[in-house]
Formats: structure tokens, C-alpha cells, sequence
């Protein structure tokens, strides 16, 4: 197994664990892919759940830019839902599982397809 394919199985092991939910593997495999060489970087490859700014970047570079949603208030309060459900005490809350996440509350699994 590479460096990649263990990190997968370590986001799948978070969203059983600390999401309470199944994962869809061959998305969760598509989304850490689209996420690129960022997985592989400690700061990157997470997402700082009480830093206004980097959730506004996941708003603009993931939901708007990547899933094509329409800017509004449903997006941050879906952000923050993710966050909630990863538990905001959770230090380390990968990136791949957030976007995830955020693509399964959406149903946008097709731009993946």
C-alpha cells in the first residue's frame, strides 16, 4: 500500500469512528484524490474548524469552484454542521473528510462520477 492509499484508510477510519457514518469508499477515494498533493502536508491537508478564514476558503475553492453550488448562508451552515459532526474538540479534522462529508450533505457525488 502507498502513502495515499493509507491515508484513505485512515480518513475511512474517521468517518466510522468520530462521524458515525459508512463510507462510500470509491468516493472518499475520488474526493482525496481532487484534493491533491495537499493530503501529504501536515498544515494542508486539515481544516482549522474555529478560523473564520479557512472555512470561508472551503466555501469558495471547494463548494462554489468545485461542486458549483450558488453562494448563500446554506453553505457556512453546512460547513459548520461538517464540523459539528467531526466534533469541534477533534483537533486533527482531515481535509479529504471534510469535503467528503460536505459532497455527501450536498448530493454532489456525480461531480466525481
Amino acid at each position: 500500500m502507498g502513502k495515499r492509499d493509507d491515508l484513505i484508510a485512515k480518513y475511512a477510519d474517521d468517518l466510522k469512528n468520530k462521524c458515525g457514518m459508512t463510507p462510500d469508499m470509491d468516493l472518499l477515494t475520488k474526493v482525496t484524490i481532487g484534493c491533491g498533493p495537499a493530503i501529504y502536508n501536515d498544515d494542508a491537508s486539515t481544516v482549522a474548524g474555529s478560523q473564520e478564514s479557512e472555512l470561508e476558503t472551503v466555501k469558495t475553492n471547494f463548494l462554489i469552484k468545485k461542486l458549483g453550488l450558488k453562494d448563500g448562508p446554506e453553505l457556512m451552515d453546512a460547513i459548520h454542521s461538517v464540523i459539528e459532526t467531526y466534533g469541534k474538540s477533534e483537533r486533527n479534522k482531515y481535509r479529504a473528510v471534510v469535503y467528503y462529508m460536505l459532497t455527501k450533505h450536498f448530493g454532489k457525488e456525480s461531480v466525481y462520477g
